[in-house]
């Protein structure tokens, strides 16, 4: 199973928030960029950075940050956060990102989304929040009226390179990731998904990855420092079955 670290933006600095609830941030760092070589020298198999700024506002944010978050990185870099139309998406991907992560323009703009797929093979990846079932967008504050499994059947029409799916009511809670929601997922649309949201132990990655599920994001649990960087990636990239 692939592992990707969580850098997530807000007001310049590294934090991590509760259920996406801007106003239940905790600070980590407050240089971003130099998180990335502790990150990715431990065998990362990808940055996962979202401009949380730029999630709530629509507009993407943290420029600077993000180009020098890329160029440090030694390990791909997949961005979110504010990417909603074809320029965002080609200045996230000029400024090194080899993926970027579309989630509200996908229920709002699902033709542009198609056409990005397709104009970026192998590098979009839709994210699908919810919260019940049900999408959330707009940075989870708005329902977007349509089930995860609708969204994640869609997107892999367009020809996503994979779904990041997140369990919001889980995320930076150490409440343990919805395995069960994640794996049937995957096996209803027939495409790669990406757990997220509620990773508190090497026992809930491990479960992830005798499920046959694709990748992971690890934040809140790495930087609570619940376990390593190091261990996280031991265990991520074992073979099913095998010991925490």
């Amino acid at each position: 199973m692939q592992i990707f670290f969580a850098i997530d933006l807000l007001g310049g600095k590294a934090v991590r928030l509760v259920e996406g609830k801007r106003d239940l941030a905790t600070i980590y760092h407050d240089d971003p960029p130099a998180l990335v070589e502790e990150l990715t020298t431990a065998g990362a198999d990808r940055l996962h950075v979202v401009d949380l700024d730029g999630a709530f506002s629509g507009n993407a944010a943290h420029h600077e940050i993000l180009r020098a978050i890329c160029a440090r990185a030694k390990a791909p870099v997949q961005l979110g956060g504010g990417l909603r139309d074809r320029a965002a998406v080609a200045a996230a991907l000029g400024m090194g990102a080899s993926y970027v992560v579309l989630g509200t323009a996908a229920v709002k703009q699902p033709a542009l989304v198609a056409e990005l797929c397709q104009a970026h093979p192998g590098q979009v990846v839709v994210a699908v929040d919810a919260r019940d079932g049900v999408v959330a967008i707009e940075g989870w504050t708005e329902s977007g009226q349509i089930t995860a499994l609708e969204l994640g059947q869609r997107a892999a029409g367009w020809g996503a390179a994979a779904l990041l799916y997140t369990d919001v009511a889980r995320d930076g809670t150490h409440g343990g990731p919805n395995v069960a929601a994640t794996a049937e997922l995957g096996r209803r649309i027939g495409c790669d998904v990406i757990a997220s949201g509620g990773v508190s132990s090497l026992d809930d990655l491990a479960r992830l990855r005798d499920a046959g599920i694709f990748g992971v994001v690890v934040g809140r649990a790495l930087y609570d420092r619940r376990f390593t960087a190091a261990e996280a990636v031991a265990v991520a990239h074992a073979a099913p079955g095998a010991a925490c």
